[in-house]
């Protein structure tokens, strides 16, 4: 369980963080029928363009839609199943472009492969554009890229004119503890998600995706709302109550003192792909939750 966590935590930093090159796609014109992806932001979009039939096998950490509990899970970022994906016979593979090792592989094995790189918000729909056009499915790939930034659009203009509260969201922390705090700084698509939704970010000046904190660095930065990012199902009332009280014990911040303190659940956090009009919904209901009522 620990290795487990430890490899989608180290996913979710990568993602977030940008780490991966310009995506890039092997030679080959012909339209892959049988798809791997081991991205699970390609895989959602896959299923948004109409493509989800094509998929063959997907990642460890794939959970959306339902349809993809049916397929081959061949493993994550660290720990791609090579043996089970050649088995496969893919002839299109969706990879981190990280995963150097399972690159040279699928080269020695002749396999067609495209490699993921995302790094700010922008770029969720320029991928589902460009992964559109190495399918074959340019006009399908367009269409969900357009409705994804027409919703974004919206989001951004339900709250546009409010006050902006000082924000500062965090993605991970030790449980029943301030340590071990890491929040977006001011780059990545996280930071984008945070200003679209009417806020101005706290860490904006420190131009990182991922900002190790200490208490001192968040009494320092006086947040006026704090919004943690948890993955996974969503937590039970009484568990979200214990881990919001952790915060009691730096009464002086303004979010502490007037109760701005938010924990939201959702892989659509960590999954920058169709479901990001979802994310920046709900980051904006809970920073201007008057504006949609």
């Amino acid at each position: 369980m620990r290795t487990a966590l430890s490899s989608l935590l180290l996913a979710v930093a990568l993602i977030i963080a940008g780490e991966a090159r310009p995506a890039s796609q092997s030679s080959g014109d012909t339209a892959p029928r049988r798809i791997v992806s081991l991205v699970p932001a390609t895989t959602e979009m896959l299923y948004a363009m109409g493509a989800g039939s094509r998929l063959i096998g997907v990642g460890s950490y794939d959970r959306f839609p339902r349809d993809v509990e049916s397929l081959p899970k061949l493993g994550g970022l660290l720990d791609p199943n090579t043996e089970q994906l050649l088995a496969l016979r893919p002839d299109l593979v969706i990879v981190y472009d990280t995963q150097a090792e399972l690159r040279q592989r699928l080269e020695r094995a002749r396999i067609p492969m495209w490699s993921y790189s995302l790094k700010a918000l922008p770029d969720v729909a320029a991928t589902m554009r460009a992964l559109g056009a190495r399918i074959g499915m340019a006009s399908a790939g367009e269409s969900a890229a357009g409705r994804i930034e027409a919703q974004l659009r919206a989001v951004q203009a339900r709250v546009a004119g409010r006050p902006r509260p000082r924000s500062l969201l965090i993605f991970g922390r030790e449980s029943g503890a301030l340590r071990g705090i890491n929040a977006s700084g001011g780059y990545g698509f996280l930071h984008d998600l945070l200003e679209l939704a009417g806020a101005v970010d706290v860490l904006s000046d420190i131009k990182q995706a991922a900002v190790p904190m200490s208490s001192e660095m968040v009494l320092a930065r006086r947040p006026d709302v704090i919004i943690e990012l948890h993955y996974g199902e969503a937590w039970p009332a009484n568990r979200l109550d214990a881990e919001r009280r952790v915060w009691s014990g730096l009464p002086s911040v303004p979010a502490v003192r007037n109760n701005r303190i938010h924990l939201l659940t959702g892989d659509e956090f960590v999954v920058p792909g169709p479901r990001v009009t979802l994310a920046a919904e709900r980051l904006a209901r809970t920073i201007h939750p008057d504006a949609f009522r």
